[in-house]
């Protein structure tokens, strides 16, 4: 697309795509300054830009000028960034139309997007059930084909779990792949801006725009932009391993069936496939529910009504300023994490919570290096354990919902790039494997993805 008027019929498009989409209560942008927005952008964007006329939409917790970035928090309510994020900054460059603001679990902190304040976000195929969390709007609006990609963001599982329970891609990037500045900060050393697609390519054309060197972001690693892979014939030469910890004898069998399908069509590829050992996979999730709300309790002490927030308490008292600003701003399960992020960093705690934490993950990371280091390129496992449950079902069980979470938390906690991708369905709701890569290459786990995007029957039963 390069002409100008494609790029307008594009916008208008997508502006009536979303109006449609609203019963989801994925979108949190009202409809007429959208709309105004996209032909506006459309008559500015880039012509020679790779991704010219394309729509894409953010997770609401990432920056843009256009809009307004809350977080799905009331504490952010109303809140205009002064700066856009790089990567929407770079998805603008390249010509693409930033598509409104998703619906996400406040602060990010959910699998649900049962946890916003503007109201749970329902699935694309079943408004009884999630569409997953946090970054379930993102994930909803791309399945049901409101917009071809989307960008969402990553703690322990984010874009891929929703991912999966709404049958699109979504890929988490290498940590440093993809510059964080403007992500609004829960956990700094695990978030990462990933991107929902409703194909490989879709996706992976977005994160090859949005990744690369960044002097705003010093995590961000100086690396060029990923170059896209060929589509490959086969998947000859390459080596899959299949890590026990993830197939447990209590994994859902529908979920079972679908990974069996994908692993035998590897191996048609043309992959070897062989059983890996990553023994401290039982430990992710408690590891990552310290670091993780650990961060979480520093980066959000920011939002005090002083410095940032609104003013819910107008006391000359600090501290009842405090507990009444945070107390009204923040919904339940932030408070929950700031709770016990503080807990484990407390004097006394410090040294039997997060410091353990802290040597546990060093071990989960040198699980994949050990499996790497041993001949595979690529792990496979499935990305969650069932497909997407019923709206509330766990709310009152805060362990429940973590343990949604246990298949991807691991790529997050060791760094590593992952991709989820449609495999089958059961009674209709979608269920995703995943690729694990190695470190920065990005490209050997899409090669791998196209492959079996391309044979993998994604809306056959399992």
């Amino acid at each position: 697309m390069s002409d100008p008027s494609e790029a307008l019929a594009s916008a208008k498009a997508a502006a009536d795509r979303l109006v449609k989409a609203k019963r989801l209560n994925a979108c949190l942008t009202p409809t007429a300054p959208l709309r105004k927005s996209l032909l506006t952008q459309a008559q500015a964007a880039h012509p020679s830009g790779v991704l010219y006329g394309m729509p894409v939409a953010v997770k609401d917790n990432i920056c843009t000028l256009e809009f307004t970035t809350t977080c799905g928090s009331k504490i952010l309510e109303a809140y205009r960034s002064p700066y856009e994020a790089t990567a929407v900054a770079k998805l603008k460059a390249a010509g693409a139309l930033i598509a409104g603001k998703t619906n996400c679990d406040e602060f990010a902190m959910g699998s649900s997007t049962e946890h916003s304040t503007y109201g749970r976000t329902l699935h694309p195929f079943d408004k009884t059930r999630v569409p997953g969390g946090s970054s379930g709007g993102s994930a909803a609006l791309v399945a049901v084909g409101a917009v071809p990609a989307a960008l969402g963001s990553e703690t322990g599982g984010s874009v891929r779990q929703p991912a999966s329970l709404c049958g699109v891609v979504g890929i988490k990037p290498t940590y440093g792949r993809v510059s964080r500045y403007g992500l609004v900060a829960f956990g700094s050393s695990l978030d990462q801006i990933g991107v929902l697609g409703r194909s490989v390519h879709d996706a992976a054309r977005v994160l090859s725009v949005i990744s690369g060197r960044d002097p705003k972001d010093s995590t961000c690693e100086d690396r060029d932009p990923l170059r896209l892979p060929n589509v490959p014939e086969s998947l000859q030469g390459f080596v899959i391993g299949i890590p026990k910890e993830y197939f447990p004898a209590d994994l859902d069998p529908a979920v079972r069936r679908a990974c069996d399908r994908a692993i035998r069509l590897c191996k048609e590829l043309g992959a070897a496939v062989r059983e890996v050992a990553l023994p401290h996979t039982a430990y992710a999730v408690p590891t990552y529910y310290i670091l993780a709300p650990a961060e979480a309790s520093s980066n959000l002490a920011r939002y005090d009504g002083a410095r940032y927030g609104p003013r819910f308490d107008g006391s000359a008292d600090v501290r009842a300023l405090y507990r009444t600003t945070r107390g009204e701003g923040f919904g339940p399960e932030v408070r929950r994490r700031i709770l016990l992020g503080t807990y484990v960093l407390s004097s006394g705690y410090y040294d039997a919570y997060y410091r353990k934490a802290q040597q546990m993950r060093a071990l989960i990371a040198q699980d994949f290096r050990n499996a790497f280091d041993r001949g595979v390129d690529l792990l496979f496992t499935p990305t969650t354990p069932s497909p997407a449950f019923k709206a509330g079902e766990k709310l009152d069980d805060p362990v429940a919902m973590y343990l949604s979470d246990i298949f991807t938390v691991t790529a997050n906690l060791a760094g590593l790039p992952a991709i989820s991708l449609p495999i089958g369905r059961v009674k209709g709701l979608p269920l995703g494997g995943q690729f694990i890569g190695q470190a920065f290459l990005e490209d050997e786990m899409l090669e791998a993805a196209y492959a079996l995007e391309r044979v993998v029957p994604a809306t056959e039963e399992a």
